[in-house]
């Protein structure tokens, strides 16, 4: 908190209330100015002694830092910093030092996640920074008199009578377009969200100021990579695999999570390439005991002839009327339905066996064009917001007129001169890969469970974006260049298996066993902000259609549920 009206109780309701992102300390600093107060919840992953603790003070004593995430290089940039006098073996250290340094430059120095935040006791001033593709969240809630508040959750707000409300028009454009991520905005009034590779500048008697410090765009260029097919293979394959190997860093244990698909196959590939064919490390998967669905019997031919331990998380439909409530309470905004409540059994079963960090393979679809709907001759920039659907998502003829007139449009930017490419970034920042980060970030830190993504970095992206389309599509085959690299690290069979995408049997629960669940909160949105959002007729004429079996997506039944569940919680 930054400004001299926030009090010192209000920080500290906020760090309580987060202390799921952090159970192994917390920790506050107050400026002697009383223009910053600072807290941190810690989760302990590097140095797990109490050296490590934030916030944490500069060998100077001029730059005080709080940091969510992780520096993967932090070992080669402290070698770097050899003058620094270094106390612990953290990263949290490496990025303070680094700022001395090199200032605001460092940022692009730095291979990782993160949001963090430097206080310069000599100058008054706020730094604070989020990582390129905006794995780790950061919010803020500017106030009246000039001070702001940071938070990683906006249940932090909350927790410190921040006053925030709702925001209308970001819920009817869910309702009515499907978005759900608004570049600076949030679902409420009174928080903002910095933007992936963006930084932020506060200053005593100044105003907040946002500027952005990388762009994918500009990183990648628009020209291509004219070099030959295995010279852009081979590049490609260094770079996964240092990416791989620099998340393993960690002095807690470190699992993977798996599907059966090809991104999957290329990740556990690559962890046998860097630890050799003896790695035991634990395997993750979700199942929901539907064959038609569940893709533990290709997780378990993956993992045969390997020593990992094999952990399968099962949700059953029992289980989603609690654990969605649940998971409402730390998402703040709308989350990605049974899929996202599947992962959370992940998140939950790593914990309950001590395994702190996890690995994941988000990314290589918007890398390699693996979606189907790239593979449409005519790309456009209004390509389905859900993958695999015929019908339309969302039934924007359920809400109420006014209400309705208050849903945005997406303003997404073409950079590139081809229409793939200029897909590929949507979903990379403004759409797809936005929205799978929030919710997975909420979900594994509601478990107090790190989540990485070696698949996002940045470097991997800018290379991947680089190429011309026939190494991403060929025919009806997308991802066409990582199947090449994924026949060195993977069985025929897997490499070769047709795109399959994650899914629940969400449909056909909410059509059988948690119909009378959903039914009940399908009533109870229409009548959130007095029955002036979705008209009831309507909705119920659509939710019986969906019911009696019509329709080949449940999305739109989803976004209802939401709505109810996370009204629950505005009062």
């Amino acid at each position: 908190m930054f400004g001299n009206s926030w009090e010192v109780n209000q920080l500290q309701a906020m760090v309580a209330c987060q202390r799921h992102r952090g159970p192994d300390g917390q920790a506050t600093f107050v400026d002697a100015s009383n223009q910053a107060k600072l807290g941190h919840d810690r989760l302990s992953i590097l140095d797990l002694s109490s050296a490590g603790a934030q916030p944490m003070i500069s060998a100077d004593g001029r730059f005080v830092i709080v940091f969510n995430g992780e520096i993967y290089n932090y070992i080669e940039l402290r070698r770097e910093l050899a003058d620094y006098p270094f106390r612990t073996g953290t990263d949290t250290e490496v990025i303070i030092a680094a700022f001395g340094a090199w200032g605001e430059e460092c940022l692009d120095r730095f291979l990782g996640m993160f949001a963090l935040m430097i206080w310069d006791t000599r100058d008054q001033c706020l730094f604070a920074a989020r990582d390129r593709f905006g794995v780790k969240p950061l919010y803020y809630s500017r106030r009246h008199d000039g001070g702001v508040a940071v938070s990683s959750e906006i249940r932090g707000f909350r927790a410190a009578n921040v006053e925030i409300q709702p925001d209308p028009s970001a819920w009817a454009t869910y309702l009515a377009r499907g978005f759900q991520e608004f570049p600076g905005n949030t679902f409420w009034l009174g928080v903002e969200s910095l933007p992936p590779g963006h930084k932020l500048t506060w200053r005593r008697g100044a105003t907040v100021t946002i500027s952005r410090w990388y762009d994918l765009a500009s990183a990648a260029g628009v020209e291509f990579d004219e070099r030959s097919d295995s010279q852009v293979e081979e590049e490609y394959l260094e770079l996964l695999t240092d990416s791989v190997r620099l998340r393993f860093r960690s002095d807690v244990p470190v699992g993977i999570n798996l599907s059966g698909g090809i991104d999957s196959s290329v990740l556990l590939g690559l962890v046998h390439a860097i630890q050799g064919p003896d790695s035991d490390v634990s395997v993750f998967t979700f199942s929901t005991n539907d064959p038609s669905y569940d893709e533990l019997p290709w997780v378990r031919r993956m993992l045969e002839r390997t020593q990992h331990r094999l952990v399968n998380c099962v949700l059953t439909a029992e289980q989603v009327p609690q654990l969605a409530a649940s998971v409402q309470d730390y998402e703040d905004e709308p989350f990605g339905g049974v899929p996202t409540l599947a992962y959370a059994r992940i998140f939950e079963e790593a914990h309950a066996r001590g395994v702190t960090v996890l690995l994941d393979g988000q990314g290589m679809d918007e890398q390699w064009a693996g979606y189907d709907y790239y593979r449409h001759v005519n790309q456009s920039a209004n390509a389905p917001i859900v993958q695999g659907t015929v019908t339309s998502p969302v039934r924007p003829e359920c809400l109420k007129p006014a209400f309705a007139e208050l849903a945005m449009g997406l303003e997404v930017p073409r950079p590139f001169p081809d229409a793939l490419r200029n897909l590929q970034y949507r979903d990379a920042l403004f759409t797809k890969i936005p929205r799978a980060l929030r919710f997975n970030d909420r979900v594994s830190m509601r478990s107090s469970t790190e989540l990485r993504e070696p698949f996002l970095d940045h470097r991997l992206f800018e290379l991947a974006l680089r190429q011309p389309v026939r190494r991403k599509i060929q025919g009806d085959t997308g991802k066409w260049m990582l199947r090449r690299i994924a026949a060195r690290l993977a069985p025929k069979e897997l490499v070769e298996a047709p795109k399959r995408a994650l899914q629940t049997p969400q449909r056909e629960w909410l059509r059988g066993p948690l119909s009378g669940w959903a039914e009940g909160l399908i009533a109870d949105a229409t009548e959130v902000a007095g029955g002036d959002w979705l008209d009831r007729n309507t909705v119920f004429t659509a939710w019986e259609t969906f019911r009696g079996g019509s329709g080949d997506n449940s999305f739109f039944v989803w976004q209802w549920i939401n709505l109810a569940l996370a009204s629950k919680r505005w009062d």
